[in-house]
């Protein structure tokens, strides 16, 4: 989804702490506790010096290391394979793994800082009683282009399959976001479960690659910010900081609606150690910490105390788009089995 795809491990991150480089600046006085949590999310989707801070303050080393898309996370924990403590999903991946028993209910008295999350994402669609997730961050999707060579109006999903611009088009590379652009696009739901509005939107798909460079994810980063491309669908939070390296780009949200989406910090089952686990998200949590945190990525924050500390700059970004955007926004859920079935079979037949 979002951000570069950097695959960073900081394990054993005492080094840091006893050269006196940890956040705070000098040796922790809390002993070393002996125990590692792994944990995963998207790339360049965390201050990786709060990795640090965390160990000061509590002794727990973190393992730190990233993934591509959601379904690329959901694939690797189903597996088996491999065992993490805290995981970043998107909402309706969250659902999914929820219904599919993948996760661990929280203690939310090991987190207590909860309290500071908007009260309107503590029982979100999501997560519906509220039991296994804490938000982590929030935005929507847009359009992101060089406004210095894309000379018609961008306004509209239109614009990425406009042959004029044939081969400066980048796209998602996964079913769930490029299907769904294709049928916002036609002005049907981001959720339809009709197999005649889904073949129509694979159909738009298969019609668009011809004008299509890439299908790529958190390249889309690097490309637009070096300016390889001219459009692509990404997210407010990348154009913030894409847009600090390349003043040429700009951002706008299509009038047929977006995506607005939120990552949340949830424990999948059989963690081994579920009590620091929560201990990590409390932390994350904290506004001094979260605040740090949403500065470092650019997306919206879902806690009510970072907010108000944030400038008037920075509540009036993309980040923290306006009502009426918000009105015409949609976030995914959770689709039955034979839909995301349907998925496979329609993403495979485009790209024969």
């Amino acid at each position: 989804m979002k951000k570069i795809l950097v695959t960073v491990f900081c394990a054993f991150l005492l080094f840091a702490v006893l050269t006196g480089c940890a956040g705070s600046g000098g040796q922790s006085d809390v002993p070393d506790t002996g125990v590692e949590i792994n944990v995963y999310n998207w790339g360049e989707y965390m201050d990786t010096d709060l990795l640090d801070r965390f160990y000061e303050d509590t002794g727990i080393k973190v393992n730190y290391s990233t993934f591509n898309t959601n379904e690329d996370m959901y694939a690797k924990i189903k597996s088996g394979g491999v065992s993490y403590d805290v995981i970043v999903p998107s909402d309706y991946m969250l659902s999914r793994m929820i219904s599919e028993g993948m996760l661990e209910k929280l203690d939310f008295n090991n987190i207590p800082n909860f309290s500071l999350i908007r009260d309107d994402l503590k029982k979100p669609e999501y997560d519906q009683d509220g039991e296994y997730s804490v938000p982590y961050a929030w935005g929507i999707v847009g359009i992101i282009y060089d406004k210095t060579q894309v000379t018609d109006p961008v306004d509209s999903w239109d614009i990425l399959w406009d042959e004029k611009y044939k081969g400066q088009i980048l796209m998602f590379d996964n079913s769930r976001d490029a299907l769904g652009i294709a049928l916002k696009r036609r002005g049907y739901s981001f959720n339809t479960t009709d197999e005649t509005q889904l073949r129509a939107a694979a159909d738009d798909l298969t019609e668009q690659k011809n004008a299509v460079q890439a299908y790529v994810m958190d390249q889309i980063f690097d490309k637009m910010e070096n300016g390889d491309a001219l459009i692509a669908p990404y997210y407010a939070g990348d154009y913030i900081t894409m847009s600090e390296s390349n003043e040429n780009l700009a951002f706008a949200i299509p009038k047929e609606g977006t995506n607005r989406f939120v990552d949340a910090m949830c424990i999948p089952k059989g963690s081994e150690h579920k009590k620091e686990a929560e201990e990590f998200i409390n932390f994350m949590t904290r506004t001094d910490v979260a605040k740090q945190n949403i500065e470092y990525i650019g997306y919206s924050t879902p806690s009510k105390a970072v907010y108000d500390e944030l400038s008037d700059d920075v509540k009036n970004s993309v980040s923290y788009p306006s009502d009426d955007v918000l009105k015409n926004s949609e976030t995914y859920t959770n689709l039955p089995q034979d839909t995301l079935e349907l998925y496979d079979r329609l993403w495979i037949e485009i790209f024969k």
